[in-house]
């Protein structure tokens, strides 16, 4: 993929204009990345009420669960899907930020063996990931991203990156916490971040290959972070949630200690690295 006039081009991009949109960034600007879900039933479905002049609502990107990429809104121009939003002393951040819409359906209730969405559709385990919010203190069930669409975003972020004068990715449950849960802790945003800002872009290639050798992906709906590479010790941390993002520390019979907030010791067979 690549950046061409502010937009999106490559393999599975496609364009549909939303009306609802401001007028260009300020010099200097757009300097951030908000990542959302869009809570919707299909990415079509979301692209749809985000170009429907109706909603006074829109994004930059719309990234589907078939891999399918939709651009709203050129990068250069403000879009509307922050609302009422600050951090770290700013407000406003459709002023501030590039958009990035994900299909999925978010919080979801569980039904006795489904799992199901406000829209009322059911979803099975596979695609549950149970886990407690960052701006919460009890567990609940989140509708998992595909790989592919972690993966997406992570090369879309990096080109933006590249591109414009980005210094943060946030997710909107940080610039609004007390109106969004979005994208949820279904979305490894802390390790992505983390590994998009907080490296050193200047090395080679090389060396960013072999950084990125330790870098483990959880594929358990849920996993256990242990303190000892043994099914009978203590829980060292909360459990990891399927599509973080781990780092690879050391390995001992069919065992990965890894780093994610805190060290501990997780079963090989769940972690792709």
């Amino acid at each position: 993929m690549k950046i061409n006039n502010h937009l999106l081009e490559g393999e599975g991009v496609a364009e549909q204009r939303s009306p609802n949109h401001s007028g260009k960034f300020t010099s200097g600007l757009p300097d951030s990345i908000i990542i959302h879900y869009t809570a919707g039933r299909s990415a079509q479905s979301s692209v749809n009420t985000l170009c429907n002049p109706k909603t006074k609502a829109s994004a930059h990107l719309v990234i589907g669960r078939d891999n399918s990429i939709t651009q709203l809104v050129p990068f250069d121009t403000i879009a509307w899907h922050a609302g009422r939003s600050s951090y770290k002393g700013r407000a406003g951040f459709n002023k501030f930020s590039i958009g990035i819409e994900i299909d999925n359906a978010g919080r979801l209730d569980k039904s006795g063996d489904k799992y199901v969405s406000w829209f009322k559709k059911s979803y099975d385990i596979s695609d549950v990931v149970e886990a407690v919010h960052r701006n919460e203190s009890a567990i609940s069930f989140w509708h998992a991203y595909t790989e592919e669409q972690i993966s997406i975003v992570n090369d879309i972020c990096e080109l933006l990156i590249d591109t414009y004068q980005i210094t943060s990715i946030l997710g909107h449950e940080e610039i609004a916490p007390k109106r969004k849960t979005d994208p949820g802790p279904a979305f490894p945003l802390d390790q992505l971040r983390n590994h998009l800002l907080a490296s050193d872009r200047s090395e080679d290639e090389k060396d960013d290959e072999l950084e990125l050798d330790n870098v483990g992906l959880v594929t358990a709906s849920k996993l256990n972070i242990r303190k000892s590479p043994d099914r009978n010790s203590g829980l060292a941390a909360p459990p990891l949630v399927k599509g973080a993002l781990v780092d690879v520390i050391n390995e001992s019979n069919g065992w990965y200690e890894v780093d994610f907030k805190t060290r501990g010791w997780v079963k090989k067979d769940y972690i792709k690295t």
